[in-house]
């Protein structure tokens, strides 16, 4: 629920306002419970907001924007993990740094930090009467042949019920999509 807005905004937001107010009453008027309330809940919620957005990790695009008609066949067909995928990169998440991040590591698509392929957008779409979930990375340091090697070890990770098709977006073969096709076509 949470997951489409910012909790770093929201404490920062919140914490302002009862930090200005409990300013505000302490030098201006005489109303001790509004300076206290501003002191001990305002200024907190207020370090918690800015401590929240240092470590957010903002949702990416879906792009374009889903219509009801994949919406609806999302509901039917996505197998869990699509569900836990699309939902996962689609909200904001906090003390990560990429997302992905441990799937990625665990098919020996990260060797490190800085050539971690970086998740740029999402996209749904009817393939063939299949929901497909598709993944666009910016992957300069892994190039496209690493990836297709590795393609049975992503369906099996991304499996079971899914077909994997990797192929490149860009000339240069540095930004790629990943689709995952569910095989449930029965709904």
């Amino acid at each position: 629920m949470f997951g489409r807005f910012s909790l770093g905004n929201i404490g920062v937001v919140v914490g302002s306002i009862l930090t200005s107010i409990g300013f505000a009453a302490y030098f201006f008027t005489d109303n001790a419970t509004l300076n206290l309330a501003g002191f001990f809940y305002g200024i907190p919620l207020l370090l918690g907001g800015l401590a929240l957005k240092s470590s957010e990790l903002k949702p990416v695009p879906i792009d374009p924007p889903s219509d009801a008609t994949i919406v609806t066949l999302r509901s039917q067909q996505a197998t869990p993990i699509q569900k836990q995928i699309f939902n996962e990169v689609t909200r904001y998440r906090y003390g990560e740094e990429a997302h992905l991040e441990v799937a990625l590591e665990r098919l020996g698509l990260s060797p490190s930090d800085n050539d971690r392929p970086v998740l740029t957008s999402v996209r749904e779409e009817n393939r063939g009467g299949a929901y497909c979930l598709i993944l666009r990375f910016d992957s300069p340091e892994i190039p496209l042949s690493t990836w297709q090697e590795k393609q049975e070890k992503i369906t099996r990770f991304f499996g079971p019920k899914i077909t994997t098709e990797i192929h490149a977006i860009s000339p240069e073969n540095d930004r790629l999509e990943l689709a995952l096709i569910s095989e449930d076509k029965s709904s």
